[in-house]
């Protein structure tokens, strides 16, 4: 399935009243669900009740702050991850990575590999250039929308 549909998916699931949706396109399936979002804020707010919680939870917004402050800091444009999952910068441990910095690249060229829900998913360029950062180590967890690339 397409990353550009997934993306979608997501949007209609944020802007809906549903809680759970689940795709199938041919052999592959795409389950989204919101309760695993909701489950938390309860937790969250018996948590929060103590002084002592509270001063983290205030000094972990600051802490934010910065990263987007270190993301206005790309000179050039960002690639970012469509979902959340594990970060593989070759399609098999003994091959070769799918890209390396100073590499040029073509917009819908392979970046990178994407594992979420044991399914691999293909992360393709946006843009044209030249890969300037690599900003995750292969293996490394991603979270939806944190920066992978940066291409110049």
């Amino acid at each position: 399935m397409d990353i550009r549909k997934i993306k979608k998916l997501i949007e209609l699931l944020e802007h809906s009243s549903l809680t759970e949706m689940e795709i199938t396109e041919g052999e592959e399936t795409v389950k989204l669900s919101r309760t695993s979002h909701a489950a938390p804020a309860p937790v969250q707010t018996t948590v929060a009740v103590p002084a002592p919680v509270a001063a983290p939870t205030q000094a972990a917004a600051p802490a934010a702050e910065p990263a987007g402050k270190e993301e206005a800091s790309f000179s050039g444009q960002v690639v970012r991850s469509p979902m959340v999952g594990t970060f593989y910068s070759a399609p098999s441990p003994d091959a070769e990575p799918f890209v390396k910095v100073g590499q040029t690249i073509s917009a819908g060229d392979t970046l990178c590999m994407v594992e979420a829900m044991k399914m691999f998913n293909q992360i393709e360029s946006e843009f044209s250039g030249k890969v300037k950062r690599i900003l995750v180590e292969n293996g490394q967890p991603v979270e939806f929308d944190e920066p992978l690339f940066e291409i110049e």
